[in-house]
Formats: structure tokens, sequence, C-alpha cells
């Protein structure tokens, strides 16, 4: 990370504030690897609240000259034309995610539109707010395509495809997600945008053991799989991943559909196309959802990896 390129972060972040922002969205992705001396850092708009995350503590200098950036950035007219509330910079790499309050009020409950959606997000107390952003084209794909259809939503989390797939129309979708303060945040989300929570069923359990209920609650028109790379004692990816795949064509309806995502830098697509190739033979793969243009990543394969197969 070098405090000289800074300046190029003050005027990417004065540029895409000018366009004021009013969905939920990423304005700077140094992920990407494509701003040199800005790898480990992002920028994401939150509903009013700008959230700077730092993915790998840098040196004093740098935090020194990042903290004299956002002292200008909230002086300036782009920012207040947003009426912003606050400006937050989180270490990632800490243990406890330190979040810490450089301008304005935390907020660390905040409402947000996505395509026109509402989503409950929490703002700086944890590494993951609620909702991954770099899946908006994913979500957008499944509002699409899911009038009158049965989806399956596995490692449902906070539930954003479920919210999508009900505003498209679904006739029913099942989440799955063994965390269940995760499917209480996902209810809340459907109550925000005023869905029949009689048309989404919950199931707060461990994939690998629960089988029988998903059956019982099928066929599926539609099975989205988004899990974690890896989540200690639950799931790991390139040796779990298959135990899902060979579960499909039981689940699956006639002409059934599935998105199946890696989000792993090091694990390319073509491990999600030969595993489900080995897996579930019966399922091709047709294309790959590109991501929000906000992601551009120096490598295709570095960054989130959304494919369709039917």
């Amino acid at each position: 990370m070098n405090p000289n390129a800074i300046a190029t972060l003050e005027a990417h972040l004065l540029t895409e504030l000018a366009q004021q922002p009013t969905e939920a969205c990423r304005l700077f992705h140094g992920r990407g690897q494509c701003w040199k001396g800005l790898e480990q850092l992002t920028v994401d708009w939150l509903g009013g609240q700008c959230l700077i995350s730092l993915f790998k503590l840098p040196d004093a200098a740098f935090i020194d000259a990042l903290k004299a950036m956002a002292a200008r950035l909230v002086q300036s007219a782009e920012w207040q034309a947003c009426q912003p509330s606050a400006l937050l910079l989180q270490y990632r790499d800490q243990p406890s995610t330190l979040t810490e309050v450089l301008w304005g009020e935390l907020a660390s409950t905040v409402l947000v539109k996505e395509s026109g959606l509402t989503y409950q997000l929490d703002v700086g107390r944890n590494q993951n707010c609620g909702l991954f952003l770099d899946m908006k084209n994913g979500r957008d794909w499944v509002r699409e395509q899911a009038a009158g259809k049965r989806v399956l939503n596995l490692f449902a989390y906070t539930c954003g495809f479920s919210i999508a797939a009900m505003a498209g129309g679904a006739e029913h979708v099942v989440n799955v997600d063994m965390a269940k303060a995760a499917l209480s945040r996902g209810r809340d989300n459907h109550r925000h945008n005023e869905h029949d929570l009689s048309q989404v069923s919950f199931l707060g359990h461990d994939i690998f053991k629960s089988w029988g209920k998903i059956r019982k609650l099928g066929l599926y028109d539609l099975i989205v799989i988004d899990p974690p790379s890896f989540q200690k004692g639950s799931f790991a990816l390139t040796k779990d991943y298959q135990r899902i795949l060979r579960r499909l064509p039981e689940l699956l309806a006639d002409n059934g559909t599935v998105l199946a995502c890696v989000n792993d830098p090091h694990i390319p697509a073509a491990f999600l196309i030969e595993e489900m190739e080995r897996e579930a033979p019966s399922l091709r793969y047709r294309e790959r959802i590109a991501n929000p243009a906000a992601f551009k990543d120096i490598d295709p394969e570095g960054g989130l990896k959304s494919l369709i197969f039917k």
C-alpha cells in the first residue's frame, strides 16, 4: 500500500460521489489489483454510510495519508450533495474487525436499496454487512428468471437471492443456512419488501444433514448455490462442493436451472464446470454472469464466478 496513491483514490471517490449514488454500491475496488498501491482497500456506499475497508493493515504513513484524504473528502461539495451520515474506516484483518468513525455517526443498522429492493444491513459490527455487493448481477438474474418457479436457495445467508426471486414472482422459495440469525435477518428483509412469507421457507440446518427436508419441499425449477470458500467445521469448497452437486439431479424439476457460484480468487471457473460434469453429468454449463463493472479485476478468475447450468 502506497501513500502516494491516495491522491488517485481521492480523485476517483470525488468522481463517483458526483453521481450521487442512491443505492448500495461499491465506489472503489482495489482488491481487483487494478489500482497500484491500493490493492488492499475498498470503499462501499451503504445508505449514506460510506465504509472504507482495509484488508491488510498498512504502515502508519498510509493511515495518516488516508485520514487526511478523508478530512478533505467530507468538506467537498460532492460529499455534501450525497447527504451522507458517516464515513467509516474498517480494519478487516483485526481479530474483532475494528471500525473507526472518521466523520458523522455510525448507524449500526441501515436500510439500503439495490435494484429497487430493500435490504437491512449491519454496518461496522462484523466483517460482512449482510449483502455481498459483487453478487448484484446474480440477484438481478434470479429476479428475471423466477416467475412461477420453485426456488431452492442454498447457503442463503440473509436471503438476498430469495428477496430477488420473490420480487420476480417466484411461486415458493426455500432458504437453507445453518446460521439461524442470518435467516432471521432474511425474514426481516422479506418483510421490508412486503413479501408473503407463506411463500417462503427458512431451514436453519446443516445442509448436509437436511437433504430429506430439502427434498420434501421440492422439486425445484431453480437452485442457487452460493457457499463460503471455507467455514470451519462445516464447509471446505474444494472437498465439499461435490457433495452438493451430486444431489442436484434428484432435486431439480425437468428443464431445471442451477446458478452455482465460487468466490475464491484461487479457484477458477473451470473447477466448478469440471466437477459438475463429473458429479451431475445431466447438467450442462451455459454461461457466466458478468460481475458489476465496479468489481473490475485484473485476473478474470480472481473475482466472483457465477455460472449457469441447465
